[in-house]
């Protein structure tokens, strides 16, 4: 298969849809020769900010020295940007190769009466056989959903992250914080090592009482590893980090909001809890890459006059986020709020929080099956602000935007990861061609 085949196939597999439990990729791996069991991976599960989290361990890892695999979900322009080894993609010749090689593996497996591996668990394979046969030195492992039953469970990692634990994909992880916490917290090894930044009490008592039940040692940001701000403008964050092994004074990260300086502590755990596998990991290497680090679509600034923002605000902790962002950090005369989201997010209380800081919202319809009504949304946003416009297409909700704004508005184009990343590949083609957009 070339490219746009192996693709056309991966998203055939959609059809499996979400299929959760270990056996089919457990299965698959086997069939690979379990090239996972040979990696040394960081695995980093949560809600909220795991891509982050993953970018920067990543970074720093990077910058010492290492050959570090990274991967993470969704994508937002290309299937090749879930699997890179020091920031870049794999090759889309490469990707094909092993899809490839993939196929007849999982026919294979129909034939003996295995139940057939869905899309992600496909991806999954093909990410650890890749790192494998390119001889990583490192693979920094993002959770796909929950953590228990998810593909990438069938790591023994170094180490454990659990950024947070909101309330998200409640349809497939549970009603309450404590179920959820639960699903997550089952990337947990016995006598692992566990990152986690989780504030919520009931939560963080999940989390330590699995610990306790693995002999696993938890590490928690806001106790063990600790951080202090020191300034905070458009172009990034200084900081203080005071963490099991040394104090890290005057670091700098160039992403937005103050939850990407609880992120960065984070991964500076994660860091240091490699050194309980002999393995230290330099403060200059921790300065450099957190300075290095970019994470497109959260809280990014595609352009300055007028403003526009992208972020993946897709649940309320993410809006949450942004709503503080948008209140302490950027300066505007008037909010246009472009939002779409899927029908199974948690719309009404997003809605609540980001509408009433606009004077005017495009609502759009996500690119998912699982967008359902989402003209909802905008017979929401009528109940808090006056100016409200539909446009099931994505681009045109992008241009009434650019159509109403003035050079001292801003543009902030949030809610599903699918809507946000139409918007901002849109943008990006077409910020500067004859308008009057200054980057």
């Amino acid at each position: 298969m070339n490219y746009r085949e192996s693709l056309e196939y991966l998203q055939h597999l959609t059809k499996f849809g979400f299929n959760f439990g270990l056996d089919r990729i457990k299965h698959l791996l086997y069939m690979l020769g379990d090239p996972h069991k040979s990696l040394r991976v960081i695995h980093v599960g949560g809600t909220n900010g795991k891509g982050s989290t993953v970018a920067m361990i990543a970074k720093v890892l990077e910058e010492e020295g290492y050959r570090v695999g990274t991967f993470t979900s969704p994508h937002l322009h290309s299937y090749c940007e879930r699997v890179q080894i020091n920031g870049v993609q794999i090759a889309p010749e490469r990707f094909a190769e092993i899809i490839t090689r993939l196929r007849p593996l999982l026919d294979r497996m129909v034939v003996e009466g295995h139940e057939h591996p869905t899309e992600f668990e496909v991806i999954t394979a093909l990410g650890f056989l890749y790192f494998f046969e390119e001889k990583v030195d490192f693979v920094v492992l993002e959770v796909g959903l929950g953590g228990a039953i998810d593909s990438t469970n069938v790591v023994v990692p170094l180490v454990s992250v659990i950024t947070n634990v909101g309330m998200d994909h409640m349809d497939y992880l549970g009603s309450t914080i404590e179920e959820i916490a639960r699903v997550k917290a089952g990337i947990i090894k016995e006598k692992g090592y566990v990152v986690t930044a989780a504030e919520n009490k009931e939560a963080l008592k999940v989390i330590s009482d699995v610990c306790r039940e693995k002999e696993a040692r938890l590490i928690r940001v806001g106790k063990e590893v600790t951080l202090e701000e020191i300034e905070c403008n458009l172009t990034g964050q200084r900081f203080h980090v005071r963490g099991m092994r040394q104090e890290y004074r005057d670091l700098f990260i160039p992403l937005l909001g103050r939850h990407q300086l609880t992120n960065a502590a984070t991964a500076i755990a994660a860091l240091e809890a490699l050194g309980f596998h002999h393995i230290v990991i330099s403060e200059r290497a921790i300065k450099s890459g957190l300075a290095k680090t970019s994470w497109p679509a959260r809280l990014e600034i595609l352009s300055r006059t007028p403003l526009i923002l992208i972020d993946a605000a897709h649940n309320v902790d993410g809006a949450l986020s942004l709503r503080r962002a948008l209140t302490e950090l950027f300066p505007y005369r008037r909010l246009i709020l472009v939002m779409g989201m899927l029908a199974d997010k948690e719309r009404e209380k997003v809605i609540g929080l980001l509408a009433p800081l606009a004077q005017a919202v495009v609502v759009t319809r996500p690119n998912s099956p699982r967008a359902g009504d989402w003209e909802y949304l905008a017979e929401e946003v009528k109940k808090i602000v006056r100016d409200v416009y539909m446009f099931p297409s994505i681009t045109e909700a992008v241009d009434r935007a650019l159509q109403l704004a003035l050079p001292e508005d801003l543009i902030c184009i949030t809610g599903s990861f699918y809507m946000v990343a139409e918007a901002r590949e849109y943008l990006l083609r077409n910020l500067g061609k004859g308008s009057n957009i200054r980057l």
